[in-house]
């Protein structure tokens, strides 16, 4: 009978060697988490509650929201767990799922930013073309500030400006982190090194991308301040009626 063996479990790089750079690290992990599921959460509420924002954009928004809230719930709370256990294992079901659900929506984030990217191309240039991705993200660009240059008045400009810096900065630090982690060069290459990298476009992205877009939306602002408002005044109503 041949000899067979199989892998039932994977040993994970451990974040830090000391405890209390490892409890350190929970905590971060902790913030980082409850600040995109706070964030993705307001927004998904707000798009869902407010019938302004039931356009094409608001649509792309909420799904960039479920994606980035999907991403992170697959990384995280394994992080969180190693950290605050110190254990470094993953089992095997464990890591097959947590890579096919990252790599699902990671590639519906890009999707998505894809997507959203013609919508402003064809909003301001009126001109698409079907090409990859990432090559029309960058073509895209090129001709949407080819266009806005074209535009007489610095108030139009600015207007064009301000509708494509958000999906621009979001672009930029998704495919910068995602690039720097995996085109680098092999000299300076290390375990922490690969680490950082990898945190950095698995973790950071889904919780700056709502604060990055609702920084420049004032449709988006405008509902979740009133959101807040009522949910605020509701509990207010609630507490002195109870009393």
């Amino acid at each position: 009978m041949p000899n067979s063996s199989s892998f039932t479990q994977f040993l994970l790089l451990a974040v830090a060697d000391w405890r209390e750079l490892q409890l350190l690290h929970f905590w971060l992990f902790l913030g980082i988490f409850l600040a995109a599921l706070l964030a993705n959460g307001l927004i998904l509420s707000a798009i869902a509650c407010d019938h302004h924002l039931h356009t094409p954009m608001g649509f792309f928004l909420l799904n960039l929201s479920l994606t980035d809230l999907g991403c992170i719930c697959t990384t995280v709370p394994k992080a969180m767990h190693n950290s605050l256990w110190d254990t470094t294992t993953i089992s095997y079901n464990g890591c097959a799922a947590q890579a096919f659900l990252f790599f699902f929506f990671m590639s519906a984030e890009f999707s998505l930013l894809t997507i959203m990217c013609y919508d402003r191309y064809v909003a301001i240039c009126t001109i698409s073309l079907g090409l990859g991705c990432f090559v029309f993200i960058l073509f895209s660009y090129v001709q949407i500030f080819r266009a806005v240059l074209r535009i007489p008045s610095q108030q139009g400009r600015h207007k064009a400006f301000s509708t494509c810096l958000p999906h621009m900065a979001v672009v930029s630090l998704f495919l910068s982190t995602v690039l720097s982690s995996y085109l680098k060069p092999p000299s300076i290459s290390s375990p922490s090194l690969d680490l950082a990298l990898s945190v950095l476009y698995s973790v950071v992205p889904p919780a700056l991308n709502p604060f990055i877009y609702s920084l420049r939306n004032q449709e988006l602002k405008d509902a979740l301040r009133k959101m807040m408002t009522g949910c605020f005044s509701g509990a207010v109503k609630f507490w002195f009626s109870g009393v």
